[in-house]
């Protein structure tokens, strides 16, 4: 393995070494991680990706609480809070004193495709922690900073086509075998990159899972979120618009969404109405609007679900742009 084939010039490497305060900032182009690290032999860990706009991270602590919860649930004991934040810190600030970044030329928000998004402007943060060199008994816990890739933004702007797969549980699954990790965000993402490979290789762009009990779930690194529109007598002789924004429900073993749980704060005080499922296939196929929001990507449209489009062309620019509007709104 040549150092060029283990990290790109763009990424920042911060470890969390309980002897340098503020983290260790490691050469990510030469190897970093032991070989025996149970991280790379058996997926035994887990991760945080959010996005950092402007130096500043975005909705930091809830991402810092899933994590928490997610080693929780593996058993992992992980570094305090302000350690975390502090490496943080130290990874944006390396990144951004290496590559020159000025705050002035960053492009400015729109409500098409939502805050601020040139590559100059975010730093996609993931936070990392495996279960250790085996036998070692101590976790390996570093932050990574990189410059965000071209698709996210792209599938923000123009929309995505995605397939239904089957995930092959059925929805009650999560709460019968907790082993599975389901509601955990951990290192085991090889049957969720799969699931991404074989929907290019069927010309989509993304997936959205369903269960065997045929209830719609998530996407592999996503979100589901679908709109519906009423119209219904103000009593005043007029009409009024009812705005309802849903997600499928949490106990059908499913990663609690981030960026779906901010949006839902801002949306409900704009005046949407909020619905958590059971959401089925049909449900998607009738909305007005479909996403899949998700912290690095934000609120990418689906304009088509197994090649039947999601609403019309015309609705889905407008809602987005409003949900947009909302998520900028953000911290």
């Amino acid at each position: 393995m040549t150092s060029a084939s283990v990290a790109g010039p763009a990424t920042v490497l911060v470890f969390l070494d309980p002897d340098f305060e503020d983290g260790r900032v490691a050469d990510a182009a030469k190897p970093q991680l032991m070989a025996t690290d149970q991280g790379a032999t058996r997926g035994d860990g887990v991760f945080e990706s959010l996005l950092a706009v402007g130096g500043r991270p975005r909705k930091l602590q809830a991402h810092l609480d899933r994590l928490a919860g997610s080693a929780r649930v593996l058993e992992l004991d992980i570094p305090a809070e302000d350690r975390w934040r502090r490496a943080i810190e130290t990874a944006i600030r390396e990144f951004r004193g290496q590559h020159g970044h000025d705050v002035s030329e960053s492009p400015a928000a729109s409500p098409a495709t939502g805050p601020a998004t040139g590559q100059g402007d975010e730093l996609v943060v993931k936070l990392l922690v495996t279960r250790g060199v085996e036998g070692g008994g101590s976790p390996t816990c570093w932050v990574q900073a990189s410059a965000p890739g071209a698709a996210g933004r792209r599938q923000r702007e123009t929309g995505i086509d995605v397939l239904l797969l089957d995930r092959g549980y059925d929805s009650e699954v999560g709460e019968r075998a907790p082993w599975l990790l389901l509601g955990a965000k951990t290192l085991s993402y090889a049957v969720n990159m799969a699931a991404l490979r074989y929907a290019h290789h069927q010309g989509a762009d993304d997936v959205i899972f369903t269960s065997a009990d045929d209830r719609v779930l998530e996407g592999p690194t996503s979100t589901v979120l679908l709109a519906h529109l009423e119209t219904s007598d103000d009593g005043r002789g007029g009409v009024r618009t009812i705005r309802r924004l849903i997600t499928p429900q949490l106990d059908s073993g499913i990663l609690p969404g981030t960026s779906q749980g901010a949006l839902f704060t801002a949306a409900k005080a704009a005046g949407w109405e909020l619905g958590y499922g059971p959401l089925e296939p049909k449900d998607l196929f009738d909305a007005d609007a479909v996403w899949l929001i998700s912290s690095i990507r934000l609120l990418a449209p689906v304009n088509h679900i197994d090649g039947k489009e999601i609403g019309t062309p015309e609705l889905r620019k407008q809602l987005t742009a409003e949900l947009n509007a909302l998520y900028a709104t953000i911290e």
